[in-house]
């Protein structure tokens, strides 16, 4: 038995399960001790003894035997020969290496020359059915332990781990054409080349240059030109900023000059907003794939430096640009992530991504991963970075395939981007591509490396550049010759140069050239909005009822409804012959009535299809029938637009991500991400800051994104109450100190000017009508709707028909409507407020009895500040004191960004006094008494007239 050790140790499990029948899986080996023995052929001659049967017997008893040593831990990986891609490497010192180690296996280099008859799951033989242990070992050396690293062993399903043997093991299977060798090298000159035109222009710029991986240019060219021949038609590209420009001038097709004139210090910048750095920028093209000859779309989605963040939103514009070509199955639209081996193993939202990979709501139907492993992660070595052994391990999660490849070896790279390129297409699964290479500068063009990682970058300098070794192969072997090959580099030298002196013409920089999810026919030409007026957001009354008819029945025959569903269906049916609405039932109508209009409708989050609260209960489930559900607001009307509503997994980072670039595929959407509760946002808070608050700035990308995020101080506890207002009121980026010019249209140009819309309505009808804006203007903005959590069932926060019917708008300013409104000259105060503490203040107003003396209104768009409507307020009581109260605390919430405005409408001749809670570092407190305490000692101030006498400002 010890014979076999030579397999087994050399090739460890991979060898094993090559070897041995599949008709069981591995992990049920040791499981199954009834039926049958499994018999392996003997050897030919070999007398009674079969080596493969005591080598499968040998793994039965003792797995550990054999476990640590696979074919990938030995390939050859490291271009530089210095480091081991797997950290958990080794070579024990019983492998053999050497024909004077037979012994210690009682062999003889005779017994190499004995032959077995291969088991039908190896694809070693080809046309043989019979090889000698020796060829056997050598083979599958050839195929596992060379340039290129596979793990896929670990796959529970035998078609996929077959269709993976037989891609790499059948013998020839990477044999290359001349034409396709020389368009390999083609490539590696466009790659490498431009580079070294940007060093020798630019050399003291910041570039994140891809030197040390240039063959990931025809890597991530084949993946496209594979996916092409299988139909594919649309690829959504996501990276970081190491060899973008790169990948935008040599995959993309960006216009050279374009790239170029952006090194110009001077280039003056002609659209709105900030812009951003030129290796963050997107592009998008149309062009003809030229090996297939067939029309490609390529989108390079734009990113902020936050690696990994654009994953999730790779993925989400994916699935909508599928969802749109009615394209189910991802036969036409596919991603490609490209990673840094760093980040892939250390950023959190990689992990969440790959969850989201196979859920019915979020798949993509496959993606390609691209690795570029540099082996350093800025100055930090592997062994300091990761605890895995590999970066790409996390990809195991999914059961993705993963190849590891050797980047200096450009003819191994594009034969495994081409098999990983099918494996999608076929599978529809993620696969990964690891690029083991190195990064011949520092972290960016100024860094210097040799600070911290001293040998390594030694060897790097003495490292041929893979352009020139795989020339001198092509010459060698007579592909090409080194007149060609000069030729080759002068001529795309000389595009260079040509693109170099037209970037001098360039004077202005359009960022909008820039985009990389262009909205045909929705602005003009010049990217403006059609207009500046948004139409009414009411509808006819007979739609309402209709809606509401729907959301209080059961579209399904023979559909069993939960008991407690039934009341509440009562209830909306109730509240429809009543013509009113609540919360729910408000939302219902504006998501129905979008629907009617042609707009598609996704609802995505934590428990959105019941609702966190049990208020929703968009997803019907059948009490007798195992997973038969109905959405009765897919069956509104026969030629609506589909409603998507669904359960996220636990995550917020990757999900809103993810919606985030669903909304980016078309404007005529309404794209919802709620929030379990509000302030679990924060741990999406990469995305909100870098994409929603600034995207438009940096990339003059629109996005109509809507966050619904639940708030209110209720008593329960710091970590269930704010969703954190303040923060975003700090972003938002309408001037505190501007006085502005009211002009006809000034509600809209205001909402156009701003970076995001947030909201904190009071009333059903309100919100229904934000909700229904947000498609009806003529542009798009994030809208951030504070939601309520008691009010979705407190009796006054209730809404007629009448406020939602043909004519009627949201209403940015609530003012006050009763008494005090009637006789404004005896009001003595002007309460401002905002979303649920106004039922308070108004119950303790009629306790108190000051309904004319004490006028309350209430700020529903806080953000950008009304400052038209809140003028005209102030103007109308000229004797009240101006409150502004708040539930919050006063640290936090919305004082500190209302404050500055009123002041600037009110010319600091008037004061607006605080009421509300004191500065506290805790968003609430978790004992229900504290709470009590402490919303009766603010309202008592509220309503104390005399409570800011003497007082000044």
């Amino acid at each position: 038995m010890s014979q076999l050790r030579l397999l087994t140790s050399r090739l460890g499990l991979r060898a094993l399960r090559l070897l041995a029948p599949h008709d069981v899986q591995m992990s049920s080996w040791r499981s199954r001790s009834s039926g049958p023995q499994t018999t392996f052929p003997g050897s030919r001659g070999g007398g009674g003894s079969s080596y493969m049967e005591e080598m499968y017997f040998a793994w039965l008893e003792n797995p550990q035997s054999v476990h640590k040593i696979r074919g990938h831990h030995v390939a050859q990986l490291d271009p530089l020969g210095i480091l081991d891609a797997d950290l958990d490497s080794f070579v024990p010192s019983d492998l053999i290496t050497s024909i004077d180690k037979l012994a210690f296996y009682d062999l003889r280099e005779a017994d190499l020359d004995k032959e077995f008859q291969l088991p039908t799951t190896t694809f070693i033989g080809g046309s043989e059915h019979t090889l000698s242990l020796r060829e056997i070992i050598q083979r599958l050396e050839s195929t596992y332990c060379q340039h290129i690293g596979l793990e896929f062993m670990f796959i529970n399903d035998v078609e996929q781990c077959q269709w993976i043997r037989q891609k790499f093991e059948t013998p020839g299977v990477m044999q290359f054409s001349s034409e396709e060798k020389r368009r390999l090298l083609a490539r590696l000159v466009r790659s490498m080349r431009f580079e070294d035109f940007l060093a020798r222009k630019w050399s003291s710029e910041k570039r994140f240059g891809l030197e040390g991986c240039e063959v990931m240019i025809p890597a991530l060219k084949t993946i496209i030109d594979k996916s092409s021949e299988m139909g594919i038609e649309n690829v959504i590209l996501g990276m970081p900023h190491r060899g973008r420009l790169n990948v935008l001038a040599n995959v993309i097709r960006k216009d050279l000059e374009q790239i170029f004139c952006q090194f110009d210090p001077k280039l003056e910048a002609a659209d709105e907003g900030s812009g951003d750095v030129k290796y963050h920028l997107g592009m998008y093209h149309e062009r003809i794939n030229r090996v297939t000859n067939r029309n490609i779309t390529l989108s390079l989605v734009a990113n902020p430096s936050h690696l990994e963040a654009v994953d999730p939103v790779v993925q989400g514009k994916t699935k909508a640009e599928q969802f749109y070509r009615g394209d189910a199955q991802g036969k036409k639209v596919m991603s490609i992530l490209v990673h840094g081996d760093a980040a892939f193993a250390g950023q959190g939202v990689v992990y969440e991504t790959f969850h989201l990979s196979d859920l019915p709501s979020y798949t993509t139907n496959g993606t390609v991963h691209v690795v570029v492993n540099n082996q350093i992660g800025f100055t930090t070595d592997p062994r300091m970075a990761r605890s895995s052994p590999y970066p790409t391990d996390v990809a195991r999660v999914v059961n993705a395939p993963i190849f590891h490849v050797n980047a200096d070896d450009p003819e191994a790279v594009i034969y495994v981007c081409s098999v990983a390129a099918e494996w999608r297409n076929t599978f529809n699964k993620d696969v990964v591509v690891d690029l083991v290479c190195y990064r011949r500068r520092g972290h960016n063009e100024m860094d210097e490396p040799m600070f911290t990682q001293p040998l390594m970058y030694k060897q790097i300098q003495k490292q041929v550049p893979v352009l020139k070794r795989y020339a001198d192969k092509l010459i060698a072997e007579d592909t090409v010759t080194l007149q060609e090959f000069e030729e080759e580099i002068a001529k795309y030298d000389r595009i260079c140069e040509e693109a170099y002196g037209r970037s001098k013409d360039k004077k202005i920089l359009h960022i909008k050239h820039w985009l990389d999810s262009p909205w045909p026919g929705f602005f003009t030409v010049d990217g403006e909005p059609k207009s500046m007026t948004c139409p009414t957001t009411g509808i006819p009354e007979d739609v309402l009822t209709h809606i509401g008819n729907v959301a209080s029945s059961v579209p399904l025959e023979d559909f069993k409804i939960h008991t407690g569903l039934s009341r509440i269906l009562w209830g909306r049916a109730d509240m429809t012959k009543k013509r009113v609405v609540d919360w729910a039932l408000a939302e219902y109508m504006a998501f129905g009535s979008l629907l009617k209009e042609g707009i598609h409708v996704r609802l995505s989050g934590q428990d959105v299809e019941r609702g966190t609260f049990s208020h929703r209960h968009h997803v019907l489930h059948d009490q007798e029938v195992d997973r038969r559900t109905c959405v009765p607001m897919n069956h509104l009307w026969p030629d609506q637009a589909p409603y998507t509503v669904c359960n996220s997994s636990l995550s917020e980072y990757g999900v809103l991500g993810f919606e985030l670039g669903y909304a980016m595929a078309s404007p005529n959407a309404l794209v919802l991400w709620e929030a379990q509760f509000g302030d679990f946002h924060n741990t999406a808070q990469c995305i909100i800051d870098q994409f929603i608050s600034t995207g438009q700035a940096k990339w003059v990308r629109h996005n109509g994104i809507v966050l619904l995020l639940p708030h209110g101080m209720e008593g329960m506890g710091p970590e269930h109450s704010s969703a954190r207002p303040e923060r975003f009121l700090q972003m938002s980026n309408d001037d505190s100190d501007a006085y502005p010019a009211f002009s006809e249209d000034f509600e809209v140009r205001q909402l156009y000017d701003c970076n995001w819309i947030v909201v904190n309505c009071s009333t059903p009808a309100n919100y229904f009508h934000v909700l229904r804006r947000q498609i009806l203007l003529p542009f798009r903005k994030p809208l951030i709707i504070f939601t309520p959590k008691s009010l979705l069932r407190h009796p006054k926060a209730k809404s007629s028909f009448d406020q939602m019917v043909s004519g009627t708008s949201f209403l940015r300013v609530i003012p006050e409507d009763g008494a005090a409104a009637r006789a404004p000259e005896r009001v003595r105060r002007l309460i401002f407020c905002t979303g649920k503490v106004y039922y308070d203040l108004v119950k303790e107003r009629s306790n108190q009895c000051l309904e004319d003396q004490v006028a309350i209104t209430r700020l529903e768009q806080i953000s950008p500040f009304p400052f038209d409507l809140i003028k005209r307020e102030a103007e109308k009581y000229p004797g009240a004191e101006l409150v502004w109260c708040q539930e919050e605390h006063k640290n936090m919430g919305y004082y500190d960004y209302i404050n500055p405005r009123f002041m600037t409408i009110l010319n600091r001749a008037r004061p607006i006094w605080y009421v509300g809670r004191d500065p506290a570092a805790a968003p609430a407190t978790g004992n229900r008494n504290a709470h009590l305490v402490s919303l009766k000692k603010f309202l008592d101030t509220a309503f104390n007239l005399q409570a800011f006498e003497g007082k000044t400002f």
